[in-house]
């Protein structure tokens, strides 16, 4: 989706310091204000487009997912690059911290132009508007999933804008109002969705059924998450793949594949527009790829990037050698370069904030995928948010974890997922099932952005995360810049100082 909204409409960004500037730029100057908005299906059309935006910040879940886990170090130039990163691979972050302010602001940036429609949803009537407002329930759920699993209790605000003074008064809303906020607008928006859309990137009802689906997961609310995960794997227009290789694996996630029969639902990015490194929510292309691209490097397939996101050998190791998810997942650099006809003409380098030997193989820079200079910044490659083979084990998992468990069902879901690459099928239940699951979405999901929410909302993110502390590290902590403007309304989540 493309950024028309701001230049041609000014939305309230103010809450807790949303705003990048004092002012915002607005191009052409005072062509329209709020009230002479919302007055065609156009203004409502370009709204929408611009609660879409914020969904192109996705490169910190992606980031943040995986680093925090065991999963990935931070890599990078130097320790001191992106040092937030660095605080969060170690566990040893606090509330000084851009990147974790970043999901704050940014987040909220998207739930306040949600709110703007909602606040305006009945002043023009309209064929179609319905359908306007269930995607906008959508994204302001999504918005506020994220938030709600970064930080737990959150300000919760729905269907309007809020005023300096307010901002700097409200308190923090219990996680489990947050979560049924969320429940609510993915029920409003299901409900009209269809399940497929002409045009690419708008939601659906398969993906505001998936989301509804792990929001219940994460409230270990097993009987609702296998309900709508069902439906979306009975009703819904999607299939399962069957791969041969793991450059076939690797391809689910390239430029060609996009909306591809496995995806529920993707963020849309562009390559024909450029950026700078000093704002990255303006970029279209999408971030993470050439941040986790490899260093300086000359050769085949891939492209130089910046090594940031680095695989470890944990997550090598956790794959069976002939599991081709592993070499679809997770590139063995050295490995693939002995390989080549003219392994002696191909170089990298080593960035100083850490190496491994390992690259995330579905979301890296590749020679033929390159967006316009700077092409670290411009990828056109779409994050897969929710997959099929995600709902399936979110599906199992339900069902093999909800009173008067199914575990036959539940071993259908993951034998699917694990066949369709040529894995053997497995044949347990109960816990031992429970455990194959799980273990079962670290192979299928790596390099996607979920390993540490998974560990968290399970409970073993203490026996697998190094550093990681019981009783604090389950949450981030708040910005303490926000806590600031807050006047001290919010109080730091526990056992950060």
């Amino acid at each position: 989706m493309k950024k028309i909204l701001n230049r041609y409409m000014l939305i309230s960004l103010i809450f807790l310091g949303l705003a990048c500037d004092n002012q915002l730029e607005i191009d052409p100057l005072y062509t329209q204000d709020a009230e002479s908005f919302f007055n065609t299906q156009e203004d409502y059309e370009r709204a929408l487009v611009g609660a879409y935006d914020l969904l192109q910040t996705s490169y910190l879940t992606q980031w943040i997912g995986e680093i925090a886990s065991d999963n990935a170090i931070a890599g990078g130039e130097s320790v001191n690059d992106t040092r937030g990163l660095h605080e969060i691979e170690s566990m040893t972050h606090g509330g000084v911290n851009e990147e974790l302010r970043s999901v704050l602001r940014y987040n909220y940036a998207g739930i306040t132009r949600t709110n703007y429609i909602f606040e305006n949803r009945d002043k023009t009537d309209f064929e179609g508007k319905e359908t306007i407002l269930a995607e906008a329930h959508f994204l302001r759920a999504y918005y506020y999933f994220e938030l709600v699993k970064f930080f737990g209790d959150v300000p919760l605000i729905i269907d309007r804008r809020i005023g300096i003074e307010e901002a700097t008064s409200i308190d923090r809303d219990p996680a489990a109002d947050v979560y049924a906020q969320i429940e609510s607008d993915l029920q409003s928006a299901f409900e009209v969705l269809e399940w497929t859309n002409p045009q690419k990137g708008r939601v659906t009802k398969g993906a505001a059924l998936a989301l509804l689906g792990k929001a219940y997961l994460y409230q270990d609310k097993f009987t609702e998450a296998a309900t709508v995960l069902d439906r979306v794997i009975n009703e819904g227009p999607y299939s399962l793949q069957t791969f041969s290789t793991s450059e076939d694996y690797a391809d689910l996630f390239s430029v060609a594949e996009e909306g591809n029969s496995e995806s529920v639902f993707e963020i849309q990015y562009s390559g024909l527009e450029g950026g700078s490194y000093d704002c990255l929510v303006c970029l279209e292309g999408n971030a993470a790829v050439g941040f986790n691209g490899i260093r300086q490097y000359d050769g085949p397939v891939y492209n130089d990037g910046n090594s940031y996101n680095l695989p470890t050998q944990s997550l090598y190791d956790s794959y069976d050698a002939n599991d081709i998810r592993r070499n679809g997942t997770v590139l063995d650099l050295d490995a693939f370069i002995a390989e080549q006809p003219n392994s002696q003409d191909i170089s990298y380098a080593v960035g100083g904030g850490g190496h491994t030997g390992y690259y995330n193989n579905k979301y890296i820079k590749r020679d033929a995928e390159l967006g316009l200079p700077d092409n670290d910044l411009t990828s056109p490659v779409n994050y897969r948010v929710i997959r099929l083979a995600d709902v399936y084990l979110m599906a199992a998992e339900a069902h093999n974890r909800k009173a008067g468990a199914n575990d036959a069902t539940a071993l259908n879901y993951l034998n699917q997922v694990r066949t369709r690459v040529n894995m053997p099928e497995v044949s347990v239940s109960g816990q031992a099932l429970t455990q194959a699951i799980w273990n079962e979405r670290r192979l299928e999901l790596s390099g996607e952005g979920y390993r540490f929410w998974d560990l968290v909302r399970t409970g073993r993110a203490a026996n697998q995360i190094d550093g990681f502390e019981e009783g604090k590290n389950e949450l981030f902590p708040l910005p303490q810049v926000e806590i600031d403007l807050s006047g001290g309304t919010w109080k730091q989540n526990p056992n950060y100082n």
